[in-house]
């Protein structure tokens, strides 16, 4: 009779035991799905070099989005579309170490991926996400990816506007772009190159003729004054060159195309009509991962966020809530 009480109390007990894991399991689940209420407003956070600028706008819904803005040494102005987002989730803005509104940097020895993937990092536990969508543009498809790479248990999806994934054949494109400007254009470009003074008024006036049809075309030009007067010239001739046509800095070689097939979440590719990185080379790298979408926004240029305002926050949207 003792055997069967002692056997009973067992099981009661076995049974109370694996009901405590499972809640205990399912609550730890749960709180890491859900994504913590951020106090919306702007701050500071202290990194290795100095501090970087941040804004927490939109509700807390969905799975939070933080915005990657190009360059590298540039800001996140022509990124304040898609705070529009936070009708579903909250947006982190925020501009990397250098530019816009953060501090400005000198030292070189921060002039690199790693840093910038630490920097983004430091971000997300400060504010205590635990995953998150990334969304990157231009030199910050560069910073998404290499960030997936190293944290693919942080990340939920990545959207990719304009990715530049093989700055050779960026760079190849690029050249071939120049052949539509006047000749004189053409002739300054080779000059300046040749000579290595990209200070030539020749020089300059050539590089925002080709901003104007392959970076641009209808800027919020507040926003656009302002991505000028922050810009860090020292970062950006460091790692990517004196243009978005001559690239000599330290990314010229970069090239993760084969290892695009290894990304596993849902990926979006967007890219502009007449977007300086090319359709082509984009769709090129859509087709290489298996959960991808690519999507052509007509008539816009490299910054779609201004040229196909609505579109691409409509797409945006419509993405992050099918992953969501």
């Amino acid at each position: 009779m003792y055997i069967l009480i002692i056997r009973k109390l067992v099981k009661i007990f076995a049974i109370v035991f694996l009901g405590f894991l499972f809640f205990s399991c399912s609550e730890n689940k749960n709180s890491e799905s859900t994504p913590p209420n951020l106090k919306v407003g702007e701050g500071y956070l202290a990194v290795p070099g100095g501090n970087i600028w941040y804004k927490i706008s939109g509700t807390s819904k969905g799975i939070p989005v933080v915005l990657l803005h190009g360059g590298p040494g540039f800001s996140s102005f022509y990124l304040k579309p898609l705070e529009g987002l936070g009708n579903d989730r909250q947006v982190i803005r925020y501009d990397q170490l250098g530019g816009g509104k953060s501090d400005k940097i000198t030292n070189t020895t921060l002039f690199n991926i790693n840093h910038f993937v630490q920097e983004l990092d430091s971000l997300r536990k400060f504010l205590g996400i635990k995953k998150w969508n990334i969304f990157g543009h231009s030199w910050g498809t560069i910073l998404a990816f290499e960030y997936y790479r190293l944290h693919p248990e942080n990340v939920v999806s990545l959207i990719l506007g304009s990715p530049v994934f093989n700055l050779p054949l960026y760079a190849q494109h690029a050249k071939q772009l120049l052949a539509t400007l006047p000749d004189s254009s053409q002739n300054a470009i080779k000059k300046a190159e040749a000579d290595g003074k990209y200070d030539d008024p020749g020089y300059q006036n050539a590089m925002m003729q080709f901003y104007s049809m392959y970076l641009y075309h209808d800027p919020i030009q507040a926003d656009l004054d302002s991505t000028f007067a922050t810009a860090n010239e020292n970062i950006y001739t460091y790692m990517q060159g004196p243009s978005e046509f001559t690239i000599t800095g330290t990314l010229k070689n970069y090239d993760v195309t084969s290892f695009l097939p290894k990304i596993k979440v849902p990926t979006l590719f967007t890219v502009g009509e007449f977007d300086e990185v090319g359709p082509e080379l984009v769709k090129s790298f859509a087709d290489k991962v298996s959960d991808s979408k690519f999507v052509l926004f007509k008539g816009s240029a490299h910054i779609t966020t201004w040229d196909a305002k609505d579109e691409n926050l409509k797409v945006v949207r419509d993405f992050l809530n099918s992953v969501d």
